[in-house]
């Protein structure tokens, strides 16, 4: 694969019903974000990093400090439950901003249109949720005919060109209709688990076909015992109402995030599943595979009590630290590597 890399979430909101959280980061240290993006170059052997977020400032500064390391920038805006009309405008800005970068770095930026739009903006398909959504989606998955992705993107396209002259791809959910002439990349979110695993490749071959590069934009597993066969990517062990509470100003310090019961610790599954999953994109002949996620501080890991290890409910290839303490493998860093960063790092080297 050309483009090895993962995510790195600079502060992501999701706003609109529905969503129980949102991944804020309070501050970004841009030292610990060098220093991090040198890891991710340097031990991960990653070429390329899916600058995610929905504040601009941010995803400039961090995408600036990637390219200046010589890591690859898939520019990815995140923006939630907005109008088509606000996604739009939203998106344009986002790459007029991102023009400014492939302009310093020739070649080296990428511009992910939107992602996971039919579910994630209103519009596509009716319902006033994701989960209203999707249960409309269930009753009648003809819907997806509708043409209206198409049609929201064959108008988006030529506007993000008028401002951009970097490659452009869409990050697709693997049902979804999408033309790809407009596109330089395919891209698709495909992830993997029992219920798709005998015919995880197959899935892609629709998307091979097109004769254009295919880019697996965003992948992973969760860190505990059987996530990888709980039939919903492992989403959803964490108690969201303590999580959002804890987000509260005040209140927040007296509420500890939990899961919802007691979950056994997994990194060898974790580790396990996505080394598979690499070797398999790798004989599936994709051009990319852009993993979620190399570090989420807001899932901090705890020692004493399961109950509150809220990482395992988290996809990062590094476990965040509570309470400011630091790592032993990287004493600088408010992390440890997990099992599956060994993983990673191993198949990222030799390829």
């Amino acid at each position: 694969m050309q483009h090895q890399g993962v995510h790195y979430d600079t502060g992501t909101v999701f706003r609109g019903p529905g969503y129980a959280m949102s991944t804020r980061r309070a501050a970004l240290d841009m030292s610990v974000v060098r220093r991090e993006l040198e890891i991710i170059r340097d031990d991960l052997h990653a070429n390329a990093v899916r600058v995610v977020g929905s504040e601009l400032g941010r995803m400039m500064a961090v995408a600036e400090i990637a390219l200046d390391l010589g890591i690859e920038v898939w520019f990815s805006p995140a923006f939630f439950e907005y109008s088509m009309e606000e996604t739009t405008a939203r998106l344009v800005a986002a790459a007029e901003s991102a023009a400014r970068l492939e302009a310093a770095h020739p070649g080296r930026v990428v511009f992910v249109a939107g992602s996971e739009l039919t579910l994630f903006m209103p519009g596509i398909l009716a319902g006033r949720s994701v989960t209203e959504r999707l249960q409309g989606l269930k009753g009648d998955p003809a819907l997806l005919r509708n043409g209206k992705l198409d049609a929201y993107l064959a108008a988006l396209v030529p506007r993000l060109r008028a401002g951009f002259n970097g490659p452009l791809t869409y990050a697709s959910l693997t049902f979804e209709q999408v033309d790809w002439a407009p596109f330089d990349y395919v891209g698709v979110d495909h992830y993997r688990d029992t219920r798709v695993k005998d015919r995880y490749v197959d899935m892609l071959r629709p998307f091979l076909s097109t004769g254009k590069p295919v880019i697996v934009t965003e992948f992973g597993m969760r860190t505990y015992h059987g996530a990888e066969s709980s039939g919903a990517l492992g989403f959803g062990v964490t108690d969201t109402t303590r999580l959002w509470l804890h987000t509260r100003p005040v209140i927040g310090r007296f509420v500890r995030p939990r899961l919802k019961g007691t979950f056994q610790r997994d990194e060898a599954m974790q580790a396990r599943e996505l080394a598979d999953t690499l070797d398999e994109l790798e004989r599936a002949g994709v051009a990319g595979a852009l993993l979620s996620t190399f570090v989420g501080p807001w899932w901090a890991s705890t020692d004493d009590d399961p109950r509150y290890d809220v990482d395992m409910d988290s996809m990062s290839l590094v476990k965040s630290l509570p309470g400011g303490r630091h790592g032993v493998v990287y004493p600088d860093m408010p992390w440890e590597p997990k099992e599956a960063f060994a993983a990673v790092a191993r198949h990222f080297a030799s390829h």
